[in-house]
């Protein structure tokens, strides 16, 4: 596959048209009870409530929309912990294409559940010993498919970056963003849409603890590459950015936070029993730096990306248990 040229606000433009009709319009929610704690008016973007239940579906159809007819022949092989396989497995099927998708062997049985639901192919791997893209690239090469990676795409962090435009249509310019960080695709569009939209509004991106491999890339002023992190949240797993996201959040993001596993499942119970929303514990990265206030946004208007609300339900139980 040619070498795709680095994603600006006009292809989020472009991605916004393809996903007309197609992706769900999230709903912007506030809360009385987290503007009382913070000091601050919150409006948290509910990508629980998109297809497949995140915000990985955007840059997953408006990636395979992009396809000739020879790849939607071939069909798309990728690799995932759960939210974009699902995302895969659904666009690709929603367009008529066969999907094959890698996923970690403890990836949440809810996740690669629905994605075999939504007609994809699931293999298995150990996360802790093998090379995930390596396998990825592997199967394109035998098969001819196209490989769509979860982040380090244009077209995915074109499709990603339309939560925001959204999220601003619907609120008005902000003066804080908070995004979830793991390979930085969402950060990496969420970006370019506020940039364009709200030019004066800083965008925070929110990593867990574990795994600050974005932090420390920002710090550094190059890509650091992680072990695999031991986190709950599983989505943002991540051992490095990409070389397209890191440019986009090098330029344009103000700042990386980490948050706790402990700050993330209270950000859950917070959810759970005063907003009555199910959110994982990756969809929670961005409201936890919020409402434990890591930064401060008193007297600010702030948006929270909430990315997803894939999670089991046994372990949602012991999570708030």
């Amino acid at each position: 596959m040619p070498v795709l040229p680095a994603p600006t606000y006009v292809d989020v433009v472009d991605a916004a048209a393809r996903l007309e009709g197609v992706a769900h319009r999230t709903p912007v929610l506030t809360s009385s009870t987290a503007n009382e704690r913070t000091g601050a008016s919150i409006y948290f973007k509910c990508e629980n409530f998109q297809r497949m239940g995140a915000f990985k579906f955007r840059g997953a159809y408006n990636a395979l929309s992009h396809f000739d007819y020879a790849q939607r022949d071939a069909g798309v092989v990728t690799f995932s912990s759960g939210n974009h396989a699902q995302a895969i497995a659904l666009s690709a099927q929603l367009e008529g294409m066969r999907a094959t998708i890698v996923m970690p062997h403890d990836a949440p049985a809810a996740k690669v559940a629905a994605t075999q639901g939504y007609g994809g192919e699931v293999i298995i791997y150990d996360r802790y010993k093998e090379n995930r893209e390596a396998i990825g690239q592997r199967l394109a090469r035998e098969r001819g498919m196209t490989l769509i990676p979860p982040y380090d795409h244009p077209h995915v962090i074109a499709g990603q970056g339309t939560a925001v435009t959204e999220l601003l249509a619907q609120t008005g310019p902000l003066d804080l963003l908070f995004v979830c960080l793991g390979g930085g695709g969402l950060l990496a569009g969420s970006a370019l849409a506020a940039a364009e939209l709200s030019p004066n509004c800083k965008v925070i991106g929110v990593e867990p603890e574990a795994g600050n491999d974005g932090q420390q890339s920002l710090a550094r002023g190059e890509i650091v590459h992680i072990e695999v992190p031991h986190t709950i949240a599983d989505g943002a797993a991540a051992t490095h950015l990409g070389l397209y996201t890191f440019p986009i959040i090098q330029r344009l993001v103000e700042q990386v936070v980490t948050v706790t596993d402990a700050q993330l499942i209270e950000t859950m119970r917070f959810f759970a029993q005063r907003m009555k929303i199910v959110v994982e514990p990756t969809g929670c990265l961005a409201a936890a730096a919020v409402m434990s206030g890591i930064v401060p946004v008193q007297g600010k208007r702030v948006g929270v990306l909430l990315s997803g609300g894939n999670v089991d339900l046994a372990r949602l139980a012991q999570f708030l248990g």
